[in-house]
């Protein structure tokens, strides 16, 4: 799984001029499922992103979860995370997982967020096309990827 997590001021997602996802202060969260993807990858990424210092603290150090400063989150399912474009100038998607298994990875993800005690987990809509709006803050911006973890596990 591949995420680009960016600490916000707030963000929202639109779909047809409908909003369907809305935060303040907390993380957009862009969410790629790549093919062959698990479960336990995604409660690994899930519990990462729950707990990453990024927010600042009393010393002006980023040293506070989301979890710490009771942060929301927005996530929102992104397939291009997943672009090849090792050969020419137009992306593969041919690694991302297929849509039934991304949605289902998606949908799990959100909730592992919740149950770790993320008070408000907002989605977009998986499949549509989405207009994202935010106020990065910072900024920071970090990326993940679970294929590099396991490499180093490995």
């Amino acid at each position: 799984m591949k995420a680009v997590i960016q600490r916000v001021s707030h963000a929202r997602v639109t779909v047809d001029g409908r909003v369907t996802g809305e935060i303040k202060s907390g993380y957009l969260i862009l969410l790629g499922v790549v093919e062959g993807d698990t479960e336990e990858e995604m409660r690994l990424l899930a519990k990462k992103t729950a707990e990453l210092r990024i927010f600042r603290d009393e010393n002006d150090k980023m040293n506070l979860s989301l979890l710490d400063v009771g942060g929301e989150a927005l996530v929102v399912s992104q397939f291009t995370l997943c672009a090849d474009v090792s050969h020419g100038r137009r992306p593969s998607f041919t690694g991302s997982a297929k849509p039934e298994a991304a949605n289902d990875l998606y949908i799990k993800f959100c909730r592992e967020l919740k149950a770790l005690g993320v008070k408000n987990v907002q989605t977009g809509e998986f499949g549509a096309h989405m207009a994202v709006e935010l106020l990065n803050d910072g900024p920071v911006t970090i990326l993940f990827n679970t294929d590099e973890w396991k490499k180093k596990r490995g």
